[in-house]
């Protein structure tokens, strides 16, 4: 796809920069239910996930350092020189992570108006001319003007923009923002749920010279009150009322700040510089185009455009800069590698509902789309708690991108009402389950090859298949993703068996969201696939089993943290290698498999290193009735864990309740127990559930590859995990370092020293 270079541009010089080899492997890019005739009344029950996930492999903060920023300063800012002799990181060392220092400045930036060279290859993808954010958007008007680009709902009136119509409102509100005194590289925070004002906000920001900074909604007012003096926001976006008193309780110290823009609902109240949507766009509608076109004139490739905050998860979050290239060609690889077809042949159609505070969202919903001319369809903002499917099978998308806990909570629903269905159904369910898993791995191994499709599947997904697809609102969409946060094998065989492939992605905040992709013809389970077009790996200081830290190559990699140097040195290292922090392997067909990651390894007082996640969904697999479980034993004698029970989620608040969830019900009278509340669980109240855990955990133990790997105590607590509780992070990642804290009392019972006796419920040996 060549794209039409509209505006002219003062671009750098092009280099070409192709990544180091000497000094690891490096693996070059690769081209390119249960009661299923009742499952018209799946719901997504996922109130526990809240819309402001994050991005997936985003480098958490490290306990007790560098938890301040480095404060802005008006000169560029040099790296010390490291000498040679710095120690290298490998997948055994502990928190601390010293990465060599950037040696060549040209590759990152500290600086919000600072400029990078490209990582440019010498041919193909890798070597595509550099483009602006405009000349992408200005690019898919001449090519797809008419087509629909964004569309919503308005109580029952569904609203739309074409591509012409889209543009023009992004330059109207660019206009509109320099009248009200954005500064170049000057931050415009979006405070608010997926619209069309929160897209026309982000580039009417990036073709005014700003910086488009997605801010969470979950945030409290003193996290965004950090984000937007971090940024040096002008003007801040937000969606309505509640989002609006949070930046008013901290307007007096937000000392760059000019003007604030409720997008929905009337404004409770006037005051100075606080304008409707309406009035803000009426701004711009009769400003002259001159000072617009200067400024998007002077824009570069290689200048920052977008901020990404990562969650903070131990420490404040830092600023991923990304430039205009960044978010260009990442957008262009990955449409050519996941093989959109542009509106001119057959259009794409997506649904937004993942929060736009995050790359995995943006990357799809705004700029992946628009490579093509596919259209976006906004979802309520009720999504993550019930309404999606409605969307879904409203819209009927054509790709389909879902966190796993979205996934999880499908599985979760169609399980329930497939156990109400008839012993006839069930059956045939099950039967149809058995040959769709067979015949899709079948697939999976021969990677897609064509193959003689047995009758037997054939007659699956017609009296099956299509049913559960079209109930998902899925009959359409032969595109679906998965990605932000691990997903167990279960889930993935899961849908697998439904004729339902979850190709899993992998990427960073920094990788400007996607590093590699599973497809159609290359996909393996538990593989996170091959690298998009022009991007590289390598994996540094592999063991013996090809274990090593995830690095990445490529013009996806960022330009550095905003006013963080040193962050930024830890990330990139001398070459210009981003360190993701991830433990990784390659298969001999060269798909990527995360096998953990260095900051979560338990290095237990005997010295062995253990990753947590294989596990704990080992345990989950084991115990379905377990929703969370969380390993503990750094620096400890032996391994314990944490466990909490499938629980009903209130719709509203998204806490955890003490009501077991209807799967969870029919679990526990399998095992010979009446319990329908997790109080009736924890403390050893039901002996059947815990000598079922115990039992589960036994069989696990059994496949340990040493006795270090042993879970020898655990506990179920009085809650399941949540966003709400603090113990998940926006994409519904466990937050370690926040459950130890919760937690440890708990934790410091497991490691009493106490004589303990052996029993089924404490099977560790007596002193």
């Amino acid at each position: 796809m060549q794209l039409i270079v509209c505006e002219p541009t003062a671009m750098s010089e092009a280099v070409v920069m192709e990544p180091p080899i000497a000094g690891g492997f490096l693996e070059s890019s690769c081209g390119a239910g249960d009661g299923a005739a009742s499952l018209d009344d799946v719901i997504v029950d996922t109130a526990n996930e809240s819309s402001e996930e994050e991005s997936s492999g985003e480098r958490e903060e490290e306990i007790g350092t560098h938890d301040q920023v480095a404060s802005s300063t008006k000169t560029r800012e040099i790296p010390t020189e490291q000498t040679s002799n710095t120690q290298t990181v490998n997948a055994q060392r502990p928190n601390s992570l010293p990465v060599p220092a950037a040696r060549d400045p040209g590759l990152w930036t500290s600086q919000g108006d600072g400029e990078v060279k490209l990582r440019m290859g010498d041919s193909g993808l890798a070597a595509e001319t550099p483009l602006t954010v405009n000349q992408m958007l200005t690019s898919a008007v001449e090519r797809f003007g008419d087509y629909t680009a964004l569309s919503w709902k308005e109580g029952e009136q569904q609203k739309s923009l074409n591509y012409r119509e889209y543009h023009q409102t992004c330059r109207t509100a660019a206009k509109s923002f320099l009248k009200l005194g954005l500064q170049r590289f000057h931050g415009v925070g979006i405070l608010g749920f997926n619209s069309a004002e929160w897209f026309i906000s982000d580039i009417a920001a990036i073709l005014a010279g700003g910086l488009a900074v997605g801010i969470y909604t979950t945030n409290s007012p003193d996290a965004c009150q950090y984000v937007a003096e971090n940024c040096k926001a002008n003007i801040i976006v937000v969606e309505n009322h509640k989002q609006l008193q949070k930046i008013l309780q901290v307007e007096d110290k937000l000392p760059h700040l000019k003007a604030i823009i409720q997008y929905k609902d009337a404004l409770k109240e006037k005051r100075p510089n606080l304008y409707t949507w309406a009035e803000f766009m009426e701004l711009g509608r009769d400003e002259p185009d001159a000072p617009l076109n200067a400024i998007i004139s002077s824009q570069k490739p290689t200048q920052c455009c977008t901020l990404i905050y990562t969650s903070g998860t131990t420490g404040q979050p830092k600023g991923v800069m990304l430039s205009h290239d960044n978010i260009t060609w990442t957008a262009l690889s990955t449409s050519r590698h996941v093989r959109l077809t542009d509106a001119t042949r057959a259009q794409e159609v997506v649904v937004s509902y993942l929060p736009l505070s995050h790359i995995a969202a943006q990357m799809v919903d705004i700029w992946v789309t628009m490579r093509v001319g596919g259209a976006t369809f906004f979802a309520q903002p009720d999504a993550l708690k019930g309404s999606l499917v409605n969307t879904l099978k409203e819209v009927r998308p054509t790709a389909f991108m879902g966190v796993p806990r979205v996934w999880e909570k499908m599985q979760e629903k169609m399980k329930s009402v497939g156990a109400k269905s008839s012993t006839v159904r069930r059956k045939l369910a099950a039967w149809a389950k058995d040959v769709g898993l067979q015949t899709n791995l079948t697939k999976m191994n021969q990677s897609g090859a064509a193959g003689r499709t047995p009758l037997s599947y054939q007659l699956a997904k017609k009296i099956v298949f299509k049913k559960v697809r079209k109930a998902l609102g899925l009959d359409r969409c032969n595109k679906c993703y998965t990605g932000a946060a691990p997903i167990t094998k279960d889930t993935l065989e899961f849908f697998l068996s439904l004729d339902i492939p979850l190709y899993e992605l992998y990427g960073m905040s920094e990788s400007t969201g996607p590093h590699t992709i599973s497809a159609s013809d290359a996909f393996r389970l538990t593989s996170c696939g091959k690298e998009i077009p022009g991007c590289k790996t390598k994996l540094h200081n592999p063991d013996e089993e090809g274990n090593g830290e995830i690095c990445f190559w490529g013009r996806h990699v960022f330009m550095g943290y905003l006013n963080m140097v040193d962050k930024t040195e830890e990330a990139l290292d001398a070459e210009g290698w981003l360190h993701s922090g991830d433990l990784g392997k390659h298969d001999q067909n060269g798909f990527l498999f995360i096998t953990g990651r260095i900051k979560e390894l338990i290095i237990t007082a005997g010295g062995e290193n253990i990753p947590p996640v294989p596990i704990e969904d080992a345990v989950k697999e084991a115990v379905p009735l377990i929703s969370n479980a969380m390993l503990i034993g750094d620096k400890r004698k032996f391994l314990s864990m944490l466990l909490t029970i499938k629980c009903q989620v209130n719709a509203e608040s998204g806490d955890p309740e003490d009501e077991l969830t209807p799967e969870a019900v029919e679990l526990c009278r399998k095992l010979g127990s009446n319990a329908t509340r997790v109080s009736e669980i924890t403390g050893s109240r039901d002996r059947a559930i815990h000598a079922a855990i115990q039992e589960g955990i036994n069989r696990v133990n059994e496949k340990a590859v040493s006795n270090a790997q042993r879970i020898q105590k655990w506990i179920i607590l009085d809650r399941d995990f949540s966003l709400t509780g603090g113990e998940l992070g926006p994409t519904m990642k466990l937050k370690r370092p926040v459950v130890m804290k919760m937690y440890k009392e708990q934790i410091e019972n497991f490691y009493k020293e106490l004589a303990t006796p052996t029993t089924p419920d404490n099977p560790l040996p007596a002193k």
